[in-house]
């Protein structure tokens, strides 16, 4: 079990165009993570850029104290983690279409294994295994290292 995502590829706008603009050519989620990882709320969590294959991205959400939900244990929080979950995701999607193009979550669900770490960073890690004309699905786990059991995802 893991994290469970569809996406609807959504129409260009014009306030893509920067975007867009910006990765013509060669598709490379490297340099498009630099872009879309340091604004807005993945930048805010300090999201970072893993590794990507065909149809998969790997991001890591390091361990921050303001971003635990109880101060009794130092773990990180749900929500951080299903927004590293999220932004995974939808990277996944534009690698395996090898192009970026603007998507929207329909459905996110998480199954939970086990508690987080106490100040441990996470990696979570996603593939795009199946797109349609208009969906994308995908399917994730979180863990605390690449080669560590999951974790809440």
């Amino acid at each position: 079990p893991g994290s469970c995502h569809n996406s609807v590829v959504k129409p260009l706008t014009p306030r893509h165009q920067p975007a867009m603009e910006m990765f013509q050519g060669q598709f490379d989620s490297a340099v498009l993570s630099r872009w879309v990882l340091t604004r807005a709320h993945p930048g805010w969590l300090g999201l970072r850029y893993s590794g990507h294959g065909d149809d998969w991205v790997e991001l890591e959400l390091p361990w921050r104290r303001d971003l635990v939900g109880d101060d009794r244990r130092p773990v990180l929080a749900t929500g951080p983690i299903v927004s590293l979950m999220d932004m995974a995701a939808g990277m996944a999607i534009w690698v395996a279409n090898g192009e970026f193009r603007p998507v929207a979550t329909l459905d996110l669900r998480v199954d939970y294994l086990r508690p987080a770490r106490e100040h441990a960073a996470i990696l979570g890690r996603v593939t795009c295994y199946r797109r349609t004309r208009s969906a994308a699905f995908v399917r994730g786990t979180a863990s605390f290292s690449s080669a560590s059991l999951p974790l809440p995802t």
